[in-house]
């Protein structure tokens, strides 16, 4: 069976790239657009290829060669802040790469199922009776890239509806785990902590919102998640991806703190607020529980630990090529 992985250089899309190669029968291939530092473990044993997804014909012609029988399309414009400064660019990215693979998909003919990633952030604003978040949940995102997710969410039940291809959709919600750029909540804690652990940095670190609550999940629960939702779920159908576990970004950190035995001071960072930010979200797994039987089997503690490892790891062997912000 061949597998696709668009983005098979970002976060999860090496760690899906991972979960493919150790579990299953697939031979993996994936595009790439920058660096691909992290599949470099991977170089061997993945078919990798350099191509703007934008580029229509380019996209066509790695699907025409690697002839997937499964797509998981990640490759996105995945940094919400970003997308308050670049709104355009974040929704050409998301909305005009997708077009591309599901037009060559259904221009060739194939039976191929794809993987359709959207968010949590499609949900947006979220009232306190909407607890937790089912699928059924009304979309009102509150960020640009929201409104790009749910382009991408209703693009995928479009080409299942005029083409029957078999997409099935998805709605990650917060993922965390090693490898993980340094933009991203927990592992900006961690870098912190790793620095001032390594002797680099003063006992200080710069905050956000502490006070909101998010659905944590381990990156590599949900890229097993990934494959079970794209091979046992029902092609139209959207499924939430979460723990059903609400933290609040306070307790991400004082549990980060609390593996380090340096003593931290804190401080509000004005440039990590959002102009937009839900309070709470938590996420309705049971869908996906029924289709397929998953659940998240990594602890929120142990991911955490896992993260803090990482950045003590990337602080002591500095990677070649690796970028933070990744």
């Amino acid at each position: 069976m061949q597998a696709l992985i668009t983005g098979i250089a970002g976060f999860a899309g090496s760690h899906l790239a991972d979960f493919l190669l150790r579990h299953t029968e697939c031979a993996v291939a994936g595009t790439i657009h920058r660096q691909d530092t992290r599949v470099s473990h991977l170089r061997d044993h993945v078919a990798l290829y350099r191509v703007d997804l934008r580029d229509a014909a380019a996209v066509a012609e790695v699907i025409a060669d690697v002839r997937p029988d499964l797509i998981f399309h990640l490759a996105a414009q995945s940094f919400v802040p970003i997308s308050w400064q670049h709104p355009w660019t974040t929704f050409e990215q998301n909305v005009h790469g997708q077009v591309n693979v599901l037009q060559a998909v259904a221009q060739q003919e194939l039976a191929t199922r794809v993987l359709v990633v959207g968010s949590n952030e499609e949900y947006g604003l979220i009232q306190p009776e909407d607890l937790p978040i089912d699928e059924d949940t009304p979309l009102r995102p509150s960020s640009p890239y929201g409104v790009s997710k749910v382009a991408q969410d209703l693009m995928g039940w479009q080409y299942f509806r005029s083409y029957g291809m078999a997409v099935v959709r998805v709605r990650p919600f917060n993922h965390i785990g090693p490898r993980q750029g340094d933009r991203f909540v927990a592992p900006a804690f961690a870098r912190q902590i790793a620095e001032t652990e390594a002797g680099t940095r003063e006992p200080l670190l710069r905050v956000g919102n502490l006070s909101t609550t998010r659905d944590f999940t381990d990156v590599r629960d949900v890229v097993r998640a990934y494959w079970l939702a794209l091979t046992l779920g029902q092609p139209g159908e959207v499924v939430n991806i979460g723990s059903g576990k609400g933290h609040t970004i306070d307790e991400l950190l004082r549990t980060m703190m609390s593996f380090s035995e340096v003593v931290f001071t804190i401080e509000p960072d004005p440039a990590r607020m959002r102009p937009s930010d839900v309070p709470v979200s938590i996420c309705d797994n049971s869908r996906l529980k029924a289709a397929t039987g998953w659940q998240p089997e990594i602890a929120f503690e142990q991911s955490l630990r896992d993260i803090l490892n990482d950045w003590r790891e990337r602080l002591r062997q500095p990677r070649s090529g690796w970028s933070a912000e990744e």
